[in-house]
């Protein structure tokens, strides 16, 4: 069983950055590929950015350019820098890992992003 605890959340001016952490334990990290979603209020979740265990990335379109995901294996953590951030980005960011190996889903509890105008 994994547990995932997202850290680095709060509230930001338009144009500010913020760095969420995802701290895993209970699993082999480097086996799971790792994601981060948003949910904004009366809105789906949405996937946001993803890191395969090569380091590959991928990018929803609307924060290409401006947030960045990164793996740190020997920390078992994965990172969300966002810079240039809209009032647009505000959202609850949940962390996500799904193991390669078995395909089990893991989330972590989710931790408040505002941008405010």
């Amino acid at each position: 069983q994994v547990q995932l605890v997202e850290s680095g959340g709060g509230l930001v001016q338009t144009g500010g950055s913020l760095r969420l952490s995802c701290a895993a334990s209970g699993g082999v990290f480097s086996i799971y590929a790792m994601y981060w979603h948003r949910q904004a209020p009366g809105k789906q979740r949405e996937l946001v950015a993803g890191i395969t265990v090569s380091g590959r990335t991928n990018y929803t379109d609307s924060v290409k350019g401006r947030f960045t995901i990164s793996r740190d294996n020997a920390k078992n953590t994965v990172y969300l820098q966002m810079n240039s951030l809209k009032p647009e980005d505000t959202a609850v960011y949940y962390c996500n890992a799904i193991s390669t190996w078995s395909k089990n889903n893991y989330w972590g509890q989710g931790t408040q992003v505002t941008v405010s105008s």
